[in-house]
């Protein structure tokens, strides 16, 4: 059910270059114009401000800069059946917050979303640096109920509709780095951590974990990330409307979720990996468990393996490691 601050900021950004009057908004939502105003206040409590004048009402003039639940909700183009928000201000990690919630029976799809984490976490368990209120953390919840072995390549889809988002959403393209990073320009702007719950011989719940580096400043992270890490204003050369991409964000995932249940992602998964990988034709070392393994890229086989050709010509085939380009000599 629509709020009234969803009915106002909908009608107000209907009218960006004008003005929205009160007389307007009360009918709609059936208050009085009072009330109307004590609502404006309440979003002004929230990081919004507006213009307002006699006789012709009020005007948005400032979004805020950290995330919003009903500024994302009325920005929303494609909204699942029974999806819902859940935004916080501060939670430890926003993959186990989204876990807990399906454990206690959440409805699907869901969406956790936080404006800073405290125990953030990307692969390995290594630590995801999150504590700035200006990008994006948000961890999408499904139950699929599919075999696992039909799970192999869904990171790598769902990788590949993010870049897909961002080359639109900020007019320049980024790389994906097999398995879930997502760079520009040789520098990180965010990663993904996909876990499931397997029941018997199918995937009982599945969290998919997203981390984008928006507007905080790379420079306030510790020195050794700040060299390998950009954020998206950087790339864009100035501030990312947060609260519009996060909601780009949702439904491009759940876009790109339905097709991947539906089988459809076979029909255009090679073509974009093409497009959009980091490492085809490069040298890598490839490190797994305690082994390191060095040679040339020469793509992806159907289950998503990373194949790798060695000095002697041999093709070995990786699901799992961490990568390190080679650097030009």
């Amino acid at each position: 059910m629509p709020t009234a601050e969803h009915v106002i900021l909908r009608e107000l950004m209907a009218h960006d270059s004008g003005w929205v009057s009160g007389a307007k908004l009360a009918p709609k939502l059936g208050i009085s114009r009072v009330a109307v105003w004590q609502h404006m206040e309440k979003l002004r409590a929230a990081g919004f401000e507006f213009e307002a004048q006699r006789a012709r009402g009020y005007r948005l003039s400032r979004k805020p800069d950290t995330l919003h639940a009903a500024l994302i909700e009325v920005q929303l183009k494609v909204v699942p059946k029974h999806f819902s928000l859940v935004l916080l201000d501060e939670i430890d990690s926003t993959n186990d917050e989204a876990a807990r919630q399906l454990a206690a029976g959440r409805p699907v799809p869901f969406v956790v979303m936080a404006r800073r984490q405290t125990r953030g976490r990307g692969r390995f368990g290594r630590t995801w640096h999150s504590d700035s209120k200006a990008n994006l953390y948000a961890s999408f919840a499904f139950r699929p109920r599919v075999a696992p072995d039909r799970m192999q390549t869904f990171t790598l889809w769902m990788g590949l509709n993010i870049c897909e988002l961002l080359a639109r959403f900020i007019g320049i393209p980024p790389g994906i780095k097999w398995p879930n990073d997502i760079l520009f320009d040789g520098r990180k702007a965010g990663g993904m951590l996909t876990e499931a719950r397997v029941d018997a011989d199918q995937i009982r719940d599945l969290i998919f974990g997203l981390g984008l580096n928006v507007n905080s400043p790379v420079g306030a992270l510790p020195p050794e990330l700040a060299r390998r890490a950009i954020a998206l204003s950087e790339v864009a050369g100035g501030p990312v409307d947060l609260n519009r991409l996060a909601a780009a964000v949702i439904g491009r995932v759940h876009l790109a979720y339905q097709k991947f249940a539906d089988g459809e992602h076979l029909k255009t998964f090679a073509d974009l990996w093409h497009h959009y990988d980091l490492l085809r034709n490069k040298s890598i070392t490839l490190l797994e468990g305690g082994r390191r393994h060095r040679g040339t890229v020469t793509g992806l086989d159907d289950e998503g393996a990373l194949l790798l050709r060695d000095e002697h010509g041999h093709t070995q085939r990786f699901r799992a490691g961490e990568v390190t380009l080679e650097k030009a000599s």
